[in-house]
């Protein structure tokens, strides 16, 4: 049983939030708090696995609990909860900074907080669950000969978390994570999946060169296109090139963008994957992937909070292989093998 604290100065979210927590047989709430004054006192008497941290409050704030819970040996989990705004983003990023272990948008419009119940629930099983991450060192980066591709919109971030963890270090592919999210929190998205990932993780800047065994996370407001470096063997690398091109399928970046660029550079050296997603994003893009000779995959359904965009790429029959979210690692690195062999 996760034993769960929720902090929040408002008594409509607390009330909110414990009414969808304790849903899941899984999950115990062991009590709320007002204040970060309040948290700081039933931290220390309730021992909770995991708290949930609204930013701002009265009397002490979110990222004052978090400096005061700084070395703390049996420190909770902290799960920030961040509504939509740029001041938000900000201190998100500095939530994390202090040692927050992730962070979830709350709407800000009230009514629709409800609708983050099932992906709350995963990211406070997930905090629980993950194994700790030593990334190893002495790994030599080189510019990468295939890309991996990853797009997800709503219910991604705590697929990504799975996914990302389970990945080697020693990939001989570069990865590129599109997610939708808010303008100013894919960098906090980036350092949060940095601390689960074997592979480092970083948020694109503009130029970056892809590099086998890294990841990189587009960043919200430009669309990120691949574009191609011609190399030795006829072989080309990908550089990010960061585009303020009108929104796609409403949305920016947007996964078919990134897939279908990143195809047209690394053309069957190519793998895209598509998590839990609303919307048709991904299907234009797994096509390009798939008709450049490259591997495409979705997950199933059954693990994915919606299913659009996973299902607008089997509807464009675009799609090699549907699979569980615990295999995907695996499959993911079956291909780039098969890439080395078939290609190298």
């Amino acid at each position: 049983m996760i034993r769960v604290l929720i902090v929040d100065d408002s008594l409509f979210i607390r009330t909110i939030l414990r009414d969808m927590l304790k849903g899941s047989p899984d999950i115990e709430i062991v009590g709320t708090a007002v204040n970060g004054i309040d948290a700081l006192a039933k931290i220390s008497e309730l021992k909770p696995d995991v708290i949930t941290l609204d930013i701002e409050m009265p009397r002490m704030g979110g990222l004052e609990v978090l400096e005061a819970l700084q070395g703390e040996s049996s420190r909770p989990k902290v799960i920030v909860l961040s509504t939509l705004t740029s001041r938000q983003a900000d201190m998100t990023h500095r939530a994390l900074r202090l040692g927050a272990d992730d962070f979830m948008l709350k709407p800000r419009d009230v009514p629709k907080v409800r609708g983050i119940e099932r992906e709350l629930i995963l990211k406070i099983k997930n905090l629980v669950s993950l194994p700790t991450v030593v990334k190893p060192g002495g790994i030599r980066q080189k510019n990468a000969d295939a890309a991996v591709l990853i797009g997800s919109s709503a219910g991604g971030p705590p697929m990504l978390d799975t996914l990302l963890s389970a990945l080697p270090p020693d990939l001989p592919a570069a990865v590129v994570v599109t997610q939708h999210m808010p303008e100013g929190f894919t960098a906090s998205l980036a350092e949060r999946l940095n601390r689960v990932s074997p592979l480092p993780v970083k948020e694109t800047t503009n130029g970056d060169i892809l590099q086998a065994g890294t990841v990189l996370v587009s960043k919200a407001g430009y669309h990120t296109v691949i574009s191609g470096i011609y190399a030795a063997a006829g072989r080309n690398h990908g550089r990010v090139i960061h585009s303020t091109a009108p929104p796609l399928h409403a949305v920016r970046p947007a996964v078919d963008k990134t897939f279908a660029s990143a195809a047209n550079v690394f053309g069957p050296r190519t793998v895209s994957v598509i998590l839990s997603g609303m919307g048709s994003d991904g299907g234009e893009g797994a096509l390009a992937v798939k008709t450049a000779g490259g591997t495409t995959m979705v997950c199933a359904e059954e693990d994915c909070l919606v299913y659009g965009m996973a299902r607008s790429a089997i509807a464009r029959d675009s799609v090699d292989r549907v699979v569980p979210l615990k295999g995907l690692a695996r499959e993911i690195v079956r291909a780039v093998n098969r890439l080395e062999v078939n290609h190298g």
